[in-house]
């Protein structure tokens, strides 16, 4: 697994922990980093993640909801949600990282984490984000 890889599996679990448990980001960033040991790099990716998902959440599902068809963002499973939300702020807000490697990263999170019909799921509406941002996927 890549530290990148790696970084969004971990900001998924914090933004996950963070719907249940709304204190102070910074206590619970440390909180989580007690027990692991990343790479500076990794780390920071990371953060970079968890506090930018954090900031633009409203367009993030605001986003996410135009483009899921018939599914309110907060009846969406909580793992599924989190890892379109990490990459909906990719594609909107990094524009060093291909759209499609977003789409994908999320996609494995969510089959590794969730279900194989969740992979579908987010998918579908990542493809569909993608097209709204009309942005061309990497061949």
């Amino acid at each position: 697994m890549t530290k990148r890889s790696e970084s969004r599996e971990w900001a998924v679990q914090l933004l996950f922990q963070r719907e249940i448990n709304r204190e102070d980001l910074q206590d619970t960033l440390e909180l989580f980093w007690r027990d692991k040991k990343p790479a500076s790099k990794a780390k920071a990716f990371t953060e970079q993640l968890v506090r930018g998902v954090e900031e633009h959440r409203k367009d993030i599902d605001e986003l996410l909801r135009a483009c899921a068809t018939h599914w309110d963002v907060d009846r969406m499973g909580g793992v599924d949600r989190n890892a379109m939300r990490v990459a909906v702020y990719e594609m909107v807000h990094c524009p060093d990282i291909p759209p499609v490697v977003s789409i994908n990263e999320a996609v494995d999170i969510a089959k590794n984490m969730s279900s194989n019909e969740s992979g579908r799921f987010v998918n579908g509406v990542l493809d569909a984000v993608l097209q709204k941002l009309d942005k061309k996927p990497a061949k």
